[in-house]
């Protein structure tokens, strides 16, 4: 099959499975990564086994994620985009002043940057062979100052990785997308209230356009805010 295919991590809800729904709507064939298959299966009842597969993955561990993409050619026998959009985030303080305690940090800089790390050195083999597009969620916290928001930093490295990503994959035809969303309305936001947020769809919207640009053309990054969103957040 010709089909393009696209490996999406943090699949199972959110901008992931947003994301997934558009780019079905848009004929390619899915890799769904998300912890375990049970929140991966209402979207692969919904899309169509045909079209969606669902691989649980624990997205720090780089045995699963090098094995999912082996799956993931095996099954479709291409790569075409790959999606590291799983993360997660824990209030902080440095000072102590609240926020969860030391020992929760580590998960969330794993998932982050490890994760995205081991993600695109997982698909990028892959995505040479096809010329394909490697896509990375970043977020506006991760573009300035966040008073003891350890999230934050984990987004600035993001941003780093993704520039240095992008720099080493020259002359190799793949193309490198940063993603970074403002203020979205997930899981992850719920207990921020009163202040405009995004929709999922509206980042998926994002992703589409990046990966319906013309190959000659790499669209490096992408900022999206809800309007009126304060600089800050």
């Amino acid at each position: 099959m010709s089909d393009p295919v696209m490996l999406i991590t943090g699949a199972s809800r959110g901008i992931g499975a947003a994301t997934a729904r558009a780019a079905a709507a848009d004929g390619y064939r899915l890799a769904l990564l998300a912890r375990s298959a049970e929140s991966l299966s209402p979207l692969v009842d919904e899309l169509g086994a045909d079209t969606a597969l669902a691989l649980p993955c624990d997205i720090t561990s780089w045995p699963d994620l090098s094995a999912a993409v082996q799956r993931v050619e095996d099954r479709f026998g291409r790569l075409d985009a790959a999606f590291a959009n799983a993360g997660m985030s824990v209030p902080t303080s440095f000072l102590g002043n609240g926020g969860a305690g030391p020992e929760q940090w580590r998960e969330m800089i794993l998932t982050n940057v490890y994760g995205a790390a081991i993600t695109a050195r997982a698909a990028l083999p892959a995505l040479v062979r096809t010329q394909g597009h490697l896509l990375l969620t970043g977020s506006n916290a991760g573009r300035g100052i966040r008073p003891g928001n350890l999230y934050s930093a984990t987004k600035w490295a993001v941003t780093a990785l993704a520039q240095n990503i992008r720099a080493e994959c020259v002359g190799t035809g793949v193309r490198v997308t940063l993603i970074q969303p403002g203020m979205v309305e997930t899981d992850m936001t719920a207990a921020t209230r009163d202040v405009p947020k995004l929709r999922p769809e509206d980042i998926a919207n994002a992703v589409r356009y990046a990966l319906g640009q013309p190959p000659g053309v790499d669209v490096n990054e992408l900022t999206i805010r809800p309007t009126g969103q304060h600089p800050e957040r």
